[in-house]
């Protein structure tokens, strides 16, 4: 099968966003509600092992705030306190630009240049989505992307497969001839449950996940002067991730 579309997760592959983002603009939500909770570098790693921002909040009410489980507004509460996230996470990547991971901008260009599709498939926010490409003055306003699967256009999020069983369908290819890219094991469940295979670049909260049948582990996409290393799987001689790696991988 030939290869003719890249699909990528976005909340630590395309971009770096969890723990100084994302995680910030929790608790910056939490002061304006007047909650005395606060999500440390720590326990924002465990909660990320829940996909979607308000079953993560949902989840740790239902941990770490058991006072709160029986409360009749909980889920008012819940999408208050999302709404007011995503907001603070707009000001944030607005003001301090997060740059897109080592790789990225040189690959989706490449990609293009070679004919190949672009996609998003991820469970974060449209909103989060929008607020992080415009932030990049490489990606702000662009059209590179011919489909943006994101937040609650599914039932279910990652590890189901619906949010890439829904990219395939709008952009009207197969799985196999496609390749996703993630970060986190949870994200590679969901590619493969839609039969696509996967490239993951690792980051600091997922980097001792287990990432069974990924075609490559890899700690980065690389550049001509920052070459990736090697976690999983086999990338021959290469040092960066190339249109022409990409497709020994399919």
């Amino acid at each position: 099968m030939t290869l003719t579309t890249l699909i990528f997760d976005v909340d630590g592959t395309l971009a770096d966003t969890e723990r100084d983002g994302h995680r910030v603009a929790y608790n910056r939500a939490f002061a304006e509600a007047g909650l005395d909770w606060e999500w440390s570098i720590a326990l924002y790693g465990e909660l990320l092992q829940v996909s979607g921002g308000k079953e993560r909040l949902r989840f740790y009410v239902e941990r770490y705030r058991h006072d709160l489980v029986g409360r009749p507004d909980l889920s008012r509460l819940i999408g208050d306190l999302y709404v007011a996230k995503t907001r603070f996470f707009a000001d944030l990547v607005g003001t301090s630009a997060i740059p897109l991971r080592r790789g990225v901008l040189r690959l989706l260009r490449e990609a293009r240049a070679a004919g190949l599709r672009l996609a998003i498939a991820t469970t974060t926010n449209p909103h989060n989505v929008r607020a992080l490409l415009e932030a990049n003055p490489d990606l702000a306003g662009c059209d590179w992307f011919g489909c943006i699967a994101a937040g609650d256009v599914v039932a279910r999020k990652k590890p189901a497969p619906d949010i890439y069983q829904y990219a395939l369908k709008r952009l009207g290819v197969s799985a196999a001839e496609c390749l996703g890219f993630e970060d986190s094991s949870v994200g590679v469940l969901a590619a493969h449950a839609a039969k696509i295979p996967v490239v993951v670049t690792v980051n600091e909260y997922t980097r001792g996940q287990d990432f069974g049948g990924a075609r490559l582990v890899l700690d980065h996409l690389g550049e001509p002067d920052q070459p990736f290393t090697v976690l999983a799987g086999n990338a021959g001689e290469a040092q960066l991730v190339d249109v022409a790696l990409l497709r020994t991988l399919l």
